[in-house]
């Protein structure tokens, strides 16, 4: 069941960066406008990120693994549509299917894989193979597309995901379990749905408008204003219906409100510091695509070892808190190392130090926010927890990614600055919003043992009759 599950969670994050190696070469065959070309990105992140909680709630309705293999299935067809694209808007939506499809996945993989293990032990060794999946993913991406690119096309980094997802879907109808969904928990919040959704849609275009327009512009602001009018007519509803989409009680635990907190903080660091590294190797070091992958190989790497072998051992030792106060001080270090790069940098000495430790920071926290954000979750609301949890990470991407870009760009466009200025003040801040996190780690979530903090992370919710 593991490799089935963690095999779908890398194919998601897989095909969120393969693209991005294929985008001038789209742009060339299919006419896209420099404005339109960001929406092969943009569409498939808003999608994903604001369809998560209804796709989490889809699935504990229906089942988790009829979700996962319905998810799949659109999946496979969105990118056989976008790898067969013979105009932009037909590959433009073939991506927002794409991230729409993924949104059931995603909180499914992990509705499954907590339901799956009853130990504490076992579960917190799963998630962190799950999230060893998961930044695996990330830079298989950017190095598997460079390859697909440079040797068959870019058609080719969509046309890849359908017979393997043939092949996946196979082996999870014969080898995942099937457990028919609670009968009376099948009444979907229509209304909190809609407003949920499209808050975090607004949220998303809103900070994709504020890096490419202006945080000033009409159309940013508005996006932004609206995505607080429907957060806050949401919560209204959520408190008012009697089947919410999401049970507000279930922030009542302290473990899990920080650690989501947490990885929405993490979430602007990961993305952030992938990006502006890519951009300093190619625009500063002068590395290509490909090479640029590669050097990000070794980061990928200690993630993946640090989640499997180290977090699993540690976490039933110092707890969710105590893991949590260690891996981010370590990402933080990481961060400050980054800050100091030069024009004229060795990579091996002057950027390796940083992407290592920021690495090892990842793999010791997230599994740890991971655990404390989904354990202890009653059956009818796990889908609900993993779409929150993810959606909390992908928030904090966007959020994070358009701010430091942006001020990054002030930083490069003052007088006397630089590009390489900017990078260097994104990873500063990057380092203190790791150390925020960590204080509000400390701070929100109790000091216990991981076989209380699974206990404790049961929220008061009882379940429909």
């Amino acid at each position: 069941m593991l490799p089935l599950i963690c095999s779908a969670q890398l194919l998601l994050q897989l095909d969120f960066s393969i693209v991005n190696v294929a985008l001038p070469t789209m742009q060339a065959e299919l006419g896209f406008t420099a404005a339109g070309l960001q929406w092969v990105v943009t569409g498939y992140a808003l999608a994903f990120g604001s369809l998560l909680l209804l796709g989490g709630r889809i699935g504990d309705i229906v089942g988790h693994r009829r979700a996962m293999i319905i998810g799949l299935t659109l999946f496979a067809l969105s990118s056989l549509s976008g790898g067969l694209a013979i105009s932009p808007v037909m590959l433009v939506v073939s991506r927002i299917v794409q991230g729409g499809s993924a949104a059931l996945v995603a909180p499914a993989a992990l509705a499954i894989l907590v339901g799956s293990y009853l130990s504490d032990r076992g579960r917190a060794r799963a998630l962190g193979i799950f999230q060893a999946a998961t930044a695996g993913g990330a830079t298989a991406g950017i190095v598997l597309g460079g390859i697909l690119v440079q040797f068959i096309g870019w058609r080719a980094v969509l046309l890849v995901n359908p017979p393997v997802i043939v092949i996946l879907i196979g082996l999870m109808l014969w080898r995942l379990p099937s457990v028919a969904p609670r009968p009376g928990n099948r009444k979907l919040d229509i209304g909190g749905a809609v407003l949920v959704t499209g808050s975090v849609a607004a949220l998303v275009y809103g900070m994709s408008s504020g890096q490419e327009n202006g945080f000033g512009s009409p159309i940013t602001i508005l996006a932004l204003a609206l995505t607080v009018v429907l957060a806050v007519a949401f919560v209204f509803t959520e408190v008012r219906v009697k089947q919410p989409m999401l049970p507000l009680a279930i922030f009542q635990d302290r473990a899990r409100r920080g650690s989501l907190i947490v990885i929405a903080l993490a979430g602007m660091i990961i993305v952030s510091y992938v990006y502006f590294t890519s951009l300093y190797l190619q625009t500063v070091l002068k590395l290509d695509a490909l090479i640029t992958g590669i050097a990000m190989i070794p980061a990928t790497a200690t993630v993946m070892t640090v989640s499997i072998l180290v977090s699993r051992r540690l976490l039933p030792r110092l707890g969710v808190r105590g893991m949590l106060a260690l891996g981010l001080p370590v990402m933080a270090v990481g961060q400050l190392w980054l800050s100091q790069v030069t024009a004229h940098e060795n990579y091996v000495a002057g950027v390796l130090p940083g992407l290592v430790l920021t690495a090892a920071g990842m793999g010791i926290a997230i599994p740890a926010a991971a655990f404390g954000a989904n354990s202890g979750v009653l059956p009818a609301l796990r889908g609900v927890a993993g779409g929150l949890f993810v959606m909390a990470q992908q928030v904090g991407a966007a959020v994070g990614l358009a701010t430091l870009a942006t001020i990054a760009a002030a930083r490069a466009a003052s007088s006397g600055a630089s590009l390489l200025d900017g990078y260097r003040l994104a990873y500063l801040i990057q380092a203190g919003i790791a150390v925020l996190a960590a204080v509000l780690a400390l701070v929100i979530i109790r000091k216990r043992t991981l076989a209380s903090d699974a206990s404790a992370a049961i929220p008061v919710v009882k379940e429909s009759p």
